[in-house]
């Protein structure tokens, strides 16, 4: 069974997990949850068109990286990420159109930026498209800014460049968990 850590204050229901992945994942369920490289594919492409749409190979292959971690918001959305060698990445994060504005974007970078450090995560990174300003909203209410730009990184639907914006954060000492 994978490993289920909880982050919501004492006695309240958890609000996101941070689950290690087993290298059978595509056949397991999580609390009831089917996780599988096929549904977090099927979220992603109702969640983007840019960047594009992760497929289910792609995560299949993040899954099985122990380095790599999985943060459910139920079945509304997940994020991605990993920390490595005192840095972490946020890798993707998808919220369902549906449940966007109940502030779920915001529970999952919250508990990205608690696990990355416990994972000994001392600085953050990510990377979001110029144009997206709901996301970089959500980024920098979390304490994320602007440390680069790679210009022409991501194409629309149509196309055409845009740019990525790299954001950086710091990380304080300790990993008090997030509010909820």
């Amino acid at each position: 069974m994978p490993r289920d850590t909880r982050c919501a204050r004492r006695g309240a229901a958890p609000v996101a997990r941070s689950v290690r992945l087993p290298r059978d994942i595509w056949r397991r369920e999580i609390r009831g949850l089917a996780v599988t490289p096929e549904a977090l594919a099927a979220l992603h492409a109702r969640a983007f068109t840019t960047p594009r749409p992760w497929s289910a190979e792609e995560f299949s292959g993040w899954l099985v990286d122990p380095l790599a971690f999985l943060l459910l918001e139920g079945d509304a959305g997940f994020l991605l990420g990993r920390a490595v060698a005192g840095e972490a990445e946020l890798l993707t994060v998808a919220v369902a159109p549906e449940a966007r504005g109940r502030g779920l974007g915001q529970r999952l970078v919250s508990r990205f930026l608690y696990q990355a450090r416990l994972r000994g995560a001392e600085v953050a990174f990510l990377e979001v498209a110029e144009d997206n300003a709901p996301a970089r909203a959500v980024y920098s209410k979390a304490g994320f800014t602007e440390s680069g730009r790679r210009r022409g990184y991501y194409r629309s639907p149509g196309g055409h460049p845009i740019d990525a914006l790299v954001m950086r954060r710091v990380l304080a000492d300790g990993a008090a968990p997030p509010s909820t």
